[in-house]
């Protein structure tokens, strides 16, 4: 059955006491995300919005392969950032600068100067940015954004700001790339573009601008998939979801598009 996803609002202590419409924090709360509960029929797919007002921990999540051998079942997490708002100077920072070694990203992590050996991106609306298992990361303040994301909620922090939360030494420098980023992973992404965002291997995300063509409809197929609107409302088996939401759909074809924009999101087949 399609329908639209419950949320889940998380607090966080880099969150926002005042989030964008539609979304509204509840009194005495600092909201950091915004979570849409997988359905059924796509476990391993999760979407949220993210809000900040300070800087997110340094950190960093293990692929599948890394789980599967730890026994923890499959539970790697690959995920993606579409920046949908940002005020003057944020920046959000992805790898280092410089080759790393494990011995000196640990030292560097107690010390806290691992935040300086990040690169560090400004980043502006319409910035995509695909993040791998093993890629050391931090979100700064002030920004907004869609993630897409294997259901996985294993973090490994390397550093918090000396916020009284726990950190994850020996797991995170396991699994940590001590690498720049791979600069193909980031793009610009213009609000009324038709555009193919991943193509596998794990999801597809794409976004589509009014009624898409018979190549998308061809790519996604007769399988469930995500609705996100973010400009204009779309129709799922006649359900009207609009920008904020995100619903399941049995299939493309019960999609009904706007004049507006929507990612399309869904995992691939195994």
């Amino acid at each position: 059955m399609s329908f639209g996803l419950r949320t889940r609002q998380v607090e966080k202590p880099w969150g926002r006491d005042v989030l964008p419409t539609p979304f509204m924090a509840p009194v005495g709360t600092r909201i950091g995300e915004i979570w849409f509960e997988p359905p059924p029929e796509l476990p391993g797919l999760l979407v949220k919005y993210i809000f900040t007002s300070d800087k997110l921990s340094v950190q960093v999540h293990p692929s599948d392969a890394e789980t599967l051998a730890a026994g923890m079942g499959r539970q790697g997490k690959e995920e993606c950032w579409l920046i949908l708002a940002a005020e003057q100077g944020a920046e959000i920072g992805i790898g280092f600068r410089e080759e790393l070694d494990p011995d000196a990203m640990r030292r560097a992590a107690i010390d806290g100067s691992i935040e300086s050996l990040m690169a560090w991106h400004s980043v502006t609306p319409g910035d995509f940015f695909y993040i791998p298992a093993g890629t050391v990361h931090a979100i700064g303040a002030g920004v907004s954004l869609i993630e897409v994301q294997q259901n996985s909620d294993i973090t490994y922090r390397l550093y918090d700001y000396g916020r009284p939360r726990e950190l994850h030494l020996d797991q995170a420098v396991a699994v940590a790339k001590g690498e720049p980023y791979e600069c193909g992973l980031h793009k610009r992404v213009p609000l009324r573009e038709e555009t193919t965002l991943v193509d596998g291997p794990l999801f597809r995300l794409e976004q589509v601008v009014r009624t898409p063509g018979g190549d998308v409809a061809a790519r996604f197929g007769e399988r469930p998939l995500l609705a996100i609107p973010r400009e204009g409302p779309v129709h799922v088996a006649g359900q009207e979801i609009g920008p904020g939401g995100c619903a399941l759909a049995d299939a493309f074809s019960d999609i009904e598009f706007s004049s507006g924009v929507c990612l399309l999101a869904q995992p691939c087949a195994a």
